[in-house]
């Protein structure tokens, strides 16, 4: 009998040959090396994804909840006890008063011992997860000690080696990212993908307005960088008069609003309120699509004053070149007002272009102006929404009840069409009706069937 040792690749294995009587070969293969335990490995993936669903942004909203709550409260309990010590009559009325400070009192005695045992139970949950994270450290790197070909240490090397060439290299051109960038060329990088929904609420009146959108100011005034807006069509699902502001995402959430609506008219519909969910607002402005009008209108926030945008002529509007999908068509959509890093931009189409969509910028000032027009190749009736990111107009279409495809885009530096982008919404309700990027903070809101949602946009 004869034996031979064959190394294959540091010794993993060794090969035996044995040849017997009748001149056949038989080979044994045995591996020098332990079992790799992978029922480790898979106890450790359940672990990291049961650690994962337990820290969720929705157990932070609910402490600022808590705390905007309380915030709000006291006060109105200071201003309630210093009217009974000033007006008390030692008679009914102040038995009623106490009767309310106590009612009161007793709600905010309910909101500290909600927000002591809600901090409490974060506090255990981050002493938990450090605890977690320190044994799923220990689990790993007991389970490097099987990478004998060393490729773990050779990816953490790789990835260390290319932070210290990327700072270096920062360090030596440094850049600074414009506020405005050009058309088409994003400071971010190139669109890739959204997250899945990052918020996810009914927000103040849950179930009630259909149609609708909201968003944050892209060029707010000193402030109210924080705050957001909200526009809900209260009138047959078509018109609104009027549009709402929240302090913060955490006021949105739980319906507290400050100032509270601001008028653009006491009657709805009228001349210059709004017709059709799709709205934005852009240097405490408000840009929508006029009632009864082929126009665009600006209501300042401010002085309270209406500026109108004509469109060319063959403009189409009431209702005749709505966004669509196979199964219906969103009324008063015609118009789309969106906006990006350079400003607002207004997508609409017209009789001349045969329903395809068509892309021009609005530009500021005394009075409104129409700037550069694109016309592109994208019929508007076979998309539900757009919306513009870097001075690229994106279009999406309905896949079904829980998905939506940005299947198109606009290059308006470069006046490229793309109709393969691939990128799929991951819909919290069969409809979105309104759609606008937030150069702000890269998020993209969506206003569908009443809920409120928001995703993050992956630049790379």
């Amino acid at each position: 009998m004869k034996l031979y040792a064959i190394a294959l690749q540091c010794a993993l294995f060794t090969l035996a040959e044995q040849a017997s009587r009748d001149d056949s070969c038989v080979c044994e293969l045995r591996n020098s090396e332990q079992r790799f335990p992978h029922d480790k490995l898979s106890t450790v993936e359940d672990n990291t994804s049961e650690c994962n669903s337990n820290i969720t942004s929705q157990k932070t909203l609910e402490l600022e909840s808590l705390l905007l709550g309380l915030e709000r409260r006291l006060p109105q309990l200071q201003e309630d006890v210093a009217i009974l010590e000033r007006e008390n009559d030692g008679g009914l009325y102040g038995a009623l008063s106490l009767q309310v400070i106590e009612n009161e009192m007793r709600d905010i005695m309910q909101l500290i011992e909600k927000l002591n045992s809600t901090t409490l139970g974060h506090q255990q949950l981050i002493t938990d997860t450090t605890q977690q994270l320190e044994d799923f450290k220990a689990q790993m790197v007991e389970l490097e000690k099987y990478d004998t070909m060393q490729v773990v240490k050779r990816q953490k090397a790789n990835r260390i080696l290319k932070r210290d060439l990327d700072q270096c290299k920062n360090g030596l051109h440094p850049t600074n990212q414009p506020t405005q960038p050009t058309q088409g060329i994003c400071p971010y990088g190139q669109f890739v993908n959204i997250t899945g929904a990052v918020v996810n609420t009914a927000g103040e009146y849950p179930g009630s307005y259909k149609y609708g959108a909201w968003g944050r100011d892209p060029k707010p005034e000193a402030g109210k960088e924080s705050w957001y807006w909200l526009v809900m069509m209260t009138s047959n699902n078509r018109f609104s008069n009027y549009v709402r502001r929240y302090s913060s995402l955490s006021s949105l959430i739980v319906g507290v609003s400050v100032p509270g609506n601001v008028q653009i008219h006491s009657t709805n519909p009228t001349t210059n309120t709004i017709q059709g969910p799709n709205v934005v607002m852009y240097g405490e402005a408000l840009y929508y699509n006029c009632y009864n009008q082929d126009a665009v209108c600006r209501f300042n926030l401010t002085t309270k004053t209406v500026t109108t945008l004509q469109l060319p002529k063959g403009t189409r509007f009431n209702s005749k070149g709505n966004f669509c999908h196979l199964e219906e068509c969103y009324p008063f959509t015609d118009m789309d007002l969106a906006t990006d890093e350079s400003g607002v931009w207004v997508i609409y189409t017209t009789t001349q272009d045969f329903g395809n969509l068509v892309l021009s910028k609005v530009e500021e000032g005394e009075p409104l102006s129409l700037g550069q027009t694109w016309h592109t190749s994208v019929y508007k009736q076979a998309v539900t929404n757009t919306f513009m990111a870097c001075g690229v107009l994106y279009a999406t279409r309905y896949v079904n009840k829980g998905t939506e495809e940005i299947f198109y885009s606009f290059d308006t530096a470069t006046g490229a069409e793309r109709f393969n982008i691939g990128i799929f919404i991951f819909k919290m309700a069969p409809n979105i009706y309104a759609l606008n990027y937030s150069p702000v903070d890269q998020m993209l809101h969506a206003y569908s069937d009443a809920y409120m949602v928001s995703y993050k946009v992956l630049f790379e």
